[in-house]
């Protein structure tokens, strides 16, 4: 049996897995990363460590063995008694190689030494994604200059004084029109209000009087609630099985109706139609528990 193995297939589903009186292998999850040296892209991976002080049996690695090989759980432990006893003395002369996990030594104070192997991904999310090297990307940054116009002491002396003036009165003139402008609009939006408040005024104070008023006539129209909540209670192929459903739910209490034909040319029977939502479920939990576990409610608002 090769430990190594079933180790290796844990690693893909457990953060931990522990080989009792020897030590556990534990990934810690890494983010993908970018090398700017070699233009390297790596995925996100786990990487496996070795901590000699986890060495208590936690009965997964055994469970998963005995389920494999279809043996028992001490079988299982006795073999991977087995299997650290080799370790352990092959680790007195050489570094062991452990397939694709890594390989062990001891250093000079008999401590254990774990070098991973970085070439396998024991992060399922990264499954199918492998390292991507790209080629440098050159980036240049020029320096812009302002486009600022440079006069000379001698170019600022040659202008003529009389452009000076006429480029100020020109400003001059266009803030006087402005304000000239302004006021005028100011001028017609009184103007226009005071028409208005005098034609109001003639307006509340007109007195319109009829010599033989017609008698006042109150009617009381009642404001018909739409209920476009029904519970139905069947869909029926010819119309006088429909008119026999009504008289029969009639005959029980229900305000029983026929609503129209559907889509598929069925004339639907209801039991009750309600305005509110609320109380066309409660109606129709209660339907369905006494008289029919076939109601349905339908939200259609009829013409």
């Amino acid at each position: 049996m090769n430990l190594a193995t079933y180790i290796n297939d844990l690693l893909y589903r457990y953060d931990c897995v522990i080989v009792p009186d020897f030590g556990g292998f534990v990934t810690n999850r890494i983010g993908a990363k970018v090398n700017n040296f070699t233009n390297t892209f790596t995925p996100p991976t786990k990487q496996i460590t070795f901590n000699s002080l986890l060495k208590h049996n936690d009965g997964l690695l055994a469970n998963y063995i005995a389920s494999a090989e279809n043996i028992s759980f001490e079988k299982a432990s006795t073999a991977i008694s087995l299997s650290v006893i080799k370790w352990q003395n092959e680790l007195q002369n050489k570094q062991v190689q452990i397939d694709n996990l890594g390989i062990l030594s001891l250093n000079e104070a008999k401590q254990i030494i774990f070098e991973p192997n970085t070439t396998v991904n024991y992060l399922t999310e990264s499954f199918g994604l492998a390292t991507v090297e790209s080629s440098a990307i050159a980036r240049y940054k020029e320096q812009v200059k302002p486009l600022t116009p440079v006069f000379t002491e001698e170019k600022k002396k040659g202008i003529p004084a009389f452009i000076k003036y006429a480029a100020t009165a020109a400003v001059l003139l266009t803030l006087g029109f402005a304000g000239y402008n302004g006021y005028q609009n100011n001028q017609q939006k009184v103007t226009i209000a005071n028409q208005e408040k005098a034609i109001q005024k003639k307006i509340q104070s007109a007195t319109f009087v009829i010599s033989n008023p017609l008698p006042t006539i109150n009617l009381n129209v009642a404001k018909e609630i739409a209920k476009p909540y029904h519970i139905i209670a069947g869909a029926f192929q010819f119309a006088e099985n429909a008119e026999k459903k009504v008289i029969e739910l009639k005959a029980k209490g229900y305000d029983a109706k026929i609503i129209g034909v559907n889509k598929w040319g069925l004339t639907q029977v209801t039991f009750n139609s309600y305005s509110n939502r609320n109380k066309a479920i409660n109606s129709l939990y209660r339907i369905q528990k006494t008289v029919s576990k076939d109601a349905w409610l339908l939200t259609k608002k009829l013409d």
